[in-house]
C-alpha cells in the first residue's frame, strides 16, 4: 500500500542479505517497527481524543495528538519524501500531502488518524515479506555441511564451497549430494524429489547426471564434480526466488496503480487554485480553499476500506483452511486467470501404491507374486518398498536378503531363491507386452522371479488424489486455464493429466524449466503456480501468486508461496479462488467509492460550498460505509465435506481387489 509494496522503504528489501540481517527478520507481529510505531501512535490519538473529552486543557490534546501524528508518519513521510525526490509517487505521497493539508487547517487529529491507519497496513506488509526471506533459510538447508572428496590419493573431509569442478567426491549411502555432478563409479537409487519433484527413486548409473541436495540411496557412489557450490541446481533456484520476489516486491498495489495518476492532479490542481485565486481575490481565501480540496482528495476512505476488508476476507480465508499472506496476495488471488499445478504431492498425494499386479504361469496368483515381493522388500528400505508391504495380505520370512546396488534385491523363501528388480536386469520374458504397457501408463514396474522362474510383475504409481478431478472441473466452470508442470517423465505425466482432465501438460522438468514456463503463462494473463516441493519454489516466486500445499509441503514452498492450503484437501484451492474473487470485487467497490467521494467533494471544497468541517465530516461517513462494506469480505461458507468416488486406475485383476483396497486405505 505504500510507494512500494507497502513496505514503506526507499527501495524493495533484497530477500537474501547477510546472515545477521536475516537472524534479525521479525517472526512475531510486534517485531515489525512500523507496527510497534503504529501501537505508539494508536495510544497516543486515542488518549488525546480522551484528554478532549475529559474537558483537559486544549494544549494537551493537541500535543498528544501530534505526537501521534509524529510517529505514524514516522513508519512512511521519511521514505515517500525520499521517493518523491526521484520522481516516484503512489498513495503514500498523497497521504502525506492530506496529512500536512490538515495540519496547516489546524485539523491535527484527523491527520493523525491517516497516519495511525496507513501505518498498521504498512506493518502487516513488511511482516508478509519478511516471511518470504525467512524461507530461503530451508532451501540452504538442503547442502550439506561437508563433503568428501579424494585429492592426491587421499581422502579430505572439506566444505561445499571449496569444491572444485573435476573433484571426485565420495557419497555414501543416504548421504546428500553436495554440488551437481556425474556418477563416475557406483551404482544406485537416488531421491530427487527435492530438485525435480520425481516422485520414486530414480535408478543411477556411471554417467548419470546427479544434482545438489539429491539423497543417495543404498550405493556408494564416486562422483565428478561439474559445478561449484555457487553455481549448483540448488543455488540456481535460490538466485530465481531472490529475482521473482524482487520483482514482486517493486510491483505496485491497487492502491497505488490509482494514487499515480492522482496525485500529480491533486496537487497541480490545489497550487492552481492558490495561484490563480490570489491573483484574482483574497490570497487567504484561496489558499485555505486549496488546503481544504487537499484534505478533501486525501485517500481516506480508501486508506482504510482495503485494509478492512483485507483483514476480513483473510480471517474468513484462514477459517477455510486457506492462509493468505497480505492485501497483495489478496489481490493477486482474486485476479488469477490461469492456473499452474504441480503433479508429486499436489495433485497426487506422494505416496506410491501397487496399481496392478499380473502373474505368470500355472497355478500362479497375483497375491503370491505380491508375498514372495514383499517377503524381500520386509528387508529392504527402498521406497517402493512400503507399497508393496501395504498390498500383501500376509509376509512370510526371508532369509539372506542381499541388495544388488541399482537392480534390486535377493534372498530366500522357504528355502527357495527368490529376486525382485527393475526390468533389464531380470528379463521380462513373456511379460514383456504388460512391462510396456505399465510403464507407458506411468507406474514403475518391478519384476518378481521365483526360483529361477519369472512368476510376475507389480506396477507401483503415484495416484491422484482423489478430488483432483473435481477440482480440476470446478475452475474450468470458473474459467480458469488449467497447466500441470512436473518433473516426471512423459508418460506418468500424461497418464495422470489424463484422469485428471487436464490438457496442457509439461514434463521432466527442472526447477528453472518451471520457473520459466510459468514465466511465459504469466506472459499471456495473470497466473497461479500450486505446488508443495522445494523443486516449486521458483515457479512459484516466477508467478504472479504462488500458492503452497502446506500439509504436505516443504518450508521452502510454504514460505515462498503467497498463499498455503493449510489442509491435504485440494478442493480448499477452488474455495481460496472463489473467496478472493468476492473480496476483490468489495476492495473495488470501495475504492470507486472513495475515488467518487474525492470527486465529488473537490469541486464543492473550491466553490466554497463545503467548508473543512463539512469535508471532514463526509469522509468520516464515508469511511463507516466502506468498513461497512469490508467486513462483508468476512463471510465465508466452510467447506463442505462430500463423498468423491476415487479416480479411475489402472485395473487389478478382481480376486486380488482385496490387496487392492489395502493398498489405498
Amino acid at each position: 500500500m505504500s510507494d512500494t509494496c507497502g513496505c514503506g522503504h526507499d527501495e524493495p528489501r533484497a530477500i537474501s542479505e547477510s546472515e545477521d540481517a536475516e537472524e534479525h527478520e521479525p517472526e512475531r507481529l510486534w517485531q515489525v517497527p512500523e507496527l510497534r510505531w503504529a501501537a505508539v501512535s494508536g495510544v497516543l490519538l486515542l488518549a488525546g481524543y480522551g484528554s478532549g473529552w475529559a474537558g483537559g486543557p486544549d494544549w494537551a490534546a493537541l500535543s498528544l495528538q501530534g505526537l501521534a501524528l509524529a510517529a505514524g508518519a514516522w513508519t512512511f513521510a521519511p521514505s515517500t519524501l525520499r521517493r518523491l525526490a526521484k520522481g516516484k509517487i503512489g498513495v503514500g505521497t498523497l497521504m502525506t500531502i492530506a496529512a500536512v493539508g490538515a495540519v496547516a487547517l489546524g485539523e491535527v487529529g484527523e491527520a493523525a488518524m491517516l497516519a495511525f491507519l496507513f501505518s498498521i497496513s504498512e506493518g502487516l506488509e513488511e511482516y508478509s515479506l519478511a516471511r518470504t526471506r525467512r524461507g530461503l533459510r530451508a532451501l540452504l538447508a538442503l547442502v550439506p555441511d561437508q563433503a568428501t572428496v579424494r585429492r592426491d590419493g587421499a581422502e579430505r573431509v572439506i566444505t561445499p564451497a571449496e569444491l572444485r569442478v573435476g573433484d571426485v567426491m565420495l557419497v555414501k549411502p543416504g548421504e546428500r549430494i553436495a554440488t551437481d555432478g556425474i556418477i563416475r563409479a557406483g551404482r544406485t537409487t537416488l531421491d530427487l524429489s527435492a530438485i525435480t519433484g520425481e516422485s520414486v527413486p530414480v535408478e543411477a548409473e556411471p554417467g548419470s547426471e546427479v544434482f545438489a541436495g539429491s539423497i543417495n540411496g543404498t550405493g556408494a557412489l564416486e562422483i565428478e564434480v561439474t559445478t561449484t557450490a555457487a553455481d549448483n541446481s540448488l543455488a540456481r533456484i535460490v538466485a530465481i526466488v531472490e529475482a521473482e520476489q524482487s520483482r514482486k516486491g517493486a510491483g505496485q498495489r491497487l492502491a497505488d496503480k490509482i494514487a499515480r495518476p492522482l496525485v500529480p492532479g491533486v496537487m497541480i490542481a490545489a497550487a492552481l487554485i492558490a495561484l490563480v485565486g490570489s491573483v484574482l481575490g483574497d490570497p487567504l481565501v484561496w489558499i485555505e480553499r486549496a488546503l481544504v480540496v487537499l484534505v478533501a482528495a486525501s485517500p481516506c476512505a480508501l486508506a482504510i476500506s482495503v485494509p478492512v476488508t483485507v483483514v476480513a476476507a483473510v480471517g474468513a480465508a484462514s477459517k477455510l483452511g486457506v492462509l493468505v499472506k497480505g492485501g497483495a496476495a489478496l489481490e493477486s488471488l482474486g485476479a488469477v486467470k490461469t492456473i499452474a499445478l504441480d503433479k508429486t504431492g499436489t495433485l497426487t498425494r506422494n505416496r506410491p501404491a501397487v496399481v496392478e499386479v499380473v502373474a505368470t504361469g500355472p497355478g500362479m496368483s497375483e497375491q503370491r507374486v505380491l508375498k514372495l515381493a514383499a517377503a524381500l522388500e520386509a528387508r529392504s528400505e527402498h521406497p517402493l518398498a512400503r507399497a508393496i508391504l501395504a498390498a500383501a495380505e500376509t509376509i512370510p520370512d526371508a532369509e539372506h536378503v542381499e541388495a544388488v546396488t541399482g537392480a534390486g534385491l535377493t534372498g530366500f523363501v522357504s528355502g527357495r531363491q527368490v529376486r525382485l528388480g527393475r526390468p533389464g536386469w531380470l528379463e521380462p520374458g513373456a511379460l514383456a507386452a504388460d512391462v510396456t504397457r505399465m510403464q507407458d501408463l506411468g507406474a514403475t514396474t518391478v519384476l518378481v522371479e521365483d526360483d529361477g522362474t519369472l512368476i510376475g510383475a507389480i506396477a507401483v504409481r503415484d495416484e491422484l488424489r482423489p478430488e483432483a478431478a473435481e477440482v480440476i472441473a470446478r475452475l474450468r466452470e470458473g474459467g480458469y486455464q488449467i497447466a500441470m508442470l512436473t518433473g516426471d517423465n512423459h508418460a506418468t505425466a500424461t497418464a495422470l493429466a489424463a484422469q485428471a482432465g487436464i490438457d496442457q501438460v509439461h514434463a521432466d522438468l527442472r526447477p528453472e524449466d518451471k520457473a520459466r514456463i510459468v514465466e511465459k503463462l504469466r506472459g499471456q494473463q495473470s497466473t497461479a503456480m500450486v505446488g508443495d516441493g522445494v523443486n516449486d519454489a521458483p515457479a512459484l516466486a516466477t508467478a504472479d501468486l504462488g500458492i503452497a500445499m502446506g500439509a504436505m509441503g516443504t518450508d521452502v514452498a510454504i514460505e515462498t508461496a503467497d498463499v498455503a492450503l493449510m489442509g491435504e484437501d485440494l478442493r480448499h484451492l477452488p474455495q481460496a479462488l472463489e473467496h478472493a474473487r468476492h473480496a476483490r470485487r468489495i476492495m473495488l467497490q470501495n475504492v470507486s467509492l472513495s475515488l467518487a467521494i474525492v470527486v465529488g467533494l473537490m469541486p464543492l471544497a473550491l466553490l466554497g460550498v463545503l467548508g473543512l468541517a463539512a469535508v471532514v465530516a463526509v469522509h468520516e461517513i464515508a469511511e463507516v460505509v466502506v468498513i461497512a462494506n469490508g467486513v462483508r469480505a468476512g463471510r465465508a461458507r466452510p467447506l463442505q465435506t462430500l463423498a468423491i468416488p476415487a479416480p479411475a486406475t489402472v485395473p487389478i485383476p478382481l480376486d486380488d481387489q482385496r490387496s487392492h483396497d489395502q493398498t489405498h486405505a
